[in-house]
């Protein structure tokens, strides 16, 4: 299938801070509305299939998915970045196709310093300003649900800090680009580089879900990108600092996230 051929993308004006998503619970966002009863979701204006659409995407690498979903949803399309590897990876590839790409990340106030050094490293070298979301601060989710929620309930805590901003981020999108890939972890396995997400009513994009890591530090060492350095010091997954240890050996890149609890994902990807 030959990627869709890219129109020029504005870009949008700089952003300072998005506004926080103060409360729980605030509903799909408008940008991704659920198709209506017996309707295909659409592209374009068009109904499509999300099965024959994800079996088409799933035959293209990493540069043509990104390439080809710009072409389509333009600047609804919205990357989001968390600053690990992968990240690192897809502003490099969508750069190259679009130096107008737009990027955002969660901001839950709870980041390594190492990651917001390498925000910083990578706004920088690739001349973008990445869009902030956050929500309420960590003492006024202290007062509201008492200290350590992360300890006591971390779907709760994710829900406040990640799932909630993230709601925010995608309000008016039309699609979003996510890191994920297949061989993280079992809850990833699955994971299709491009189909409709139920969760938030909108596209979704996972460009490097059938990379390795192998392949992923191939093209961070070849293309010279910033990348974490916290992965140099072990920590294959980088979340919030209380709930990110480095994983055991043999186990899988996740299973230092959220350890001695059943919980695999912040609500987001899963």
């Amino acid at each position: 299938m030959e990627p869709a051929t890219l129109t020029t993308i504005k870009r949008p004006a700089p952003f300072a801070d998005a506004d926080a998503a103060h409360g729980e619970g605030t509903g799909s966002p408008r940008g991704g509305a659920e198709p209506r009863a017996g309707a295909r979701p659409m592209i374009g204006g068009i109904e499509v299939d999300p099965i024959e659409i994800s079996a088409k995407i799933e035959a293209l690498d990493a540069p043509e998915a990104i390439e080809w979903a710009l072409g389509e949803l333009g600047p609804e399309l919205l990357f989001a970045v968390s600053f690990q590897k992968t990240s690192s990876v897809i502003i490099d590839l969508a750069h190259r196709v679009d130096p107008a790409a737009r990027f955002f990340y969660l901001d839950t106030d709870l980041l390594f310093e190492q990651t917001y050094a390498t925000r910083d490293v990578l706004a920088e070298r690739y001349g973008i300003e990445f869009q902030r979301h956050h929500n309420i601060s960590v003492d006024e989710q202290a007062e509201r649900h008492g200290a350590n929620l992360w300890r006591r309930d971390p779907d709760a805590c994710c829900g406040i800090r990640k799932v909630e901003p993230m709601r925010q981020a995608l309000s008016g999108a039309a699609g979003w680009v996510a890191g994920i890939r297949r061989s993280e972890s079992r809850s990833r396995a699955g994971a299709a580089k491009f189909g409709w997400d139920k969760r938030f009513g909108l596209w979704k994009l996972n460009p490097l879900a059938d990379w390795s890591d192998g392949r992923v530090w191939n093209y961070i060492q070849e293309n010279n990108v910033p990348y974490n350095p916290l992965h140099d010091q072990g920590y294959p997954s980088i979340g919030c600092t209380h709930c990110t240890v480095k994983p055991v050996d043999g186990a899988d890149e996740r299973s230092g996230r959220w350890r001695g609890t059943n919980k695999t994902e912040c609500g987001i990807n899963g």
